[in-house]
């Protein structure tokens, strides 16, 4: 059996897909497959991939199936020991796949894994949290899960395939934003430890296949797949302190903002932050459950 099964997930980044595929096929000490699923790309990734990299195996979807979903269609085919889920907008650093596999050898417990993130000018990418997403309004949801480390940043995540096959890969209610926090929580509800691994460097630019996305949309899909994370994973109770924090938090924005805005001589700026907040707030008011009342006796 092969030791690693790479997943990269494809949308419109064949620049960056170059560079990607270059690193991981100069990798030694260890046996590895390649699965490039492209998302209906308009640029020339899927050409590209074919003609510079005939190893690879290459999935290409019709449609755009988003990030999750994507990335579970390439589980079913791929055949490592452990699955490599790589961002296309990435740079595997020299020795990577070995010391990624001497840590999951050595640290038999841990069923996932991320590695060290870099941006481009080397200086330290956060990819580990030891919280989840507004956990401080949580009411005991998500305690006593097995090790230290909450989530793990999905741009460089190796994990045990028998550990993906556990818990039915990434879910696909998420398209994209949201899963690898999931994923995590999934993980760890199934009795394994989450893992960090410093020595394993890949540098990440971020964010490159949403590029084009225009701030308002970007906003719209983080916050929905805010909201399915915290419906998957909080009671009502603990979503409704999220919704009323959120609100007050916008509308306290608003306020201050409108306050800048009589004196600023350069309003553009102030008012997109506006029209931001006013999204965010009318966001959250919809997400907002109904407070439950106690049935008459």
């Amino acid at each position: 059996m092969l030791n690693i099964s790479v997943i990269i997930v494809n949308y419109n980044t064949a620049d960056f897909l170059t560079v990607c595929l270059h690193s991981v096929f100069s990798q030694t000490g260890a046996t590895f497959d390649v699965w490039v699923v492209d998302n209906a790309s308009s640029d020339k990734s899927v050409q590209f991939v074919r003609e510079q990299f005939p190893q690879v195996h290459l999935l290409v979807s019709p449609e755009n199936l988003g990030f999750a979903k994507a990335n579970n269609m390439a589980l079913e085919h791929a055949t490592g020991e452990f699955i490599f889920y790589l961002n296309p907008d990435t740079q595997v650093q020299p020795d990577c796949f070995r010391t990624m596999l001497q840590f999951m050898d050595t640290n038999p417990s841990v069923g996932m894994a991320g590695t060290r993130l870099l941006y481009p000018d080397y200086s330290h990418q956060n990819s580990v949290e030891a919280s989840y997403p507004s956990q401080r309004y949580a009411s005991g949801e998500l305690t006593g899960l097995p090790g230290s480390i909450a989530w793990l940043l999905g741009a460089s995540l190796i994990a045990r395939r028998k550990v993906m096959n556990q818990v039915h890969g990434f879910s696909e209610a998420f398209f994209l934003y949201g899963e690898d926090i999931d994923l995590s929580i999934k993980v760890r509800q199934a009795g394994w430890e989450l893992g960090f691994i410093p020595e394993a460097e890949v540098i990440h630019w971020e964010g490159k296949s949403e590029i084009n996305t225009v701030p308002l949309e970007l906003i719209r899909k983080k916050l929905n797949a805010a909201a399915i994370l915290y419906q998957r994973h909080y009671s009502s109770i603990t979503i409704r302190r999220i919704c009323l924090a959120k609100i007050r938090q916008a509308r306290w924005r608003l306020l201050t903002l409108s306050i800048e805005r009589l004196i600023a001589k350069d309003k553009t700026n102030i008012a997109a932050k506006i029209e931001r907040y006013k999204f965010i707030l009318s966001i959250f008011q919809t997400l907002l459950p109904q407070p439950s009342t106690p049935e008459p006796q």
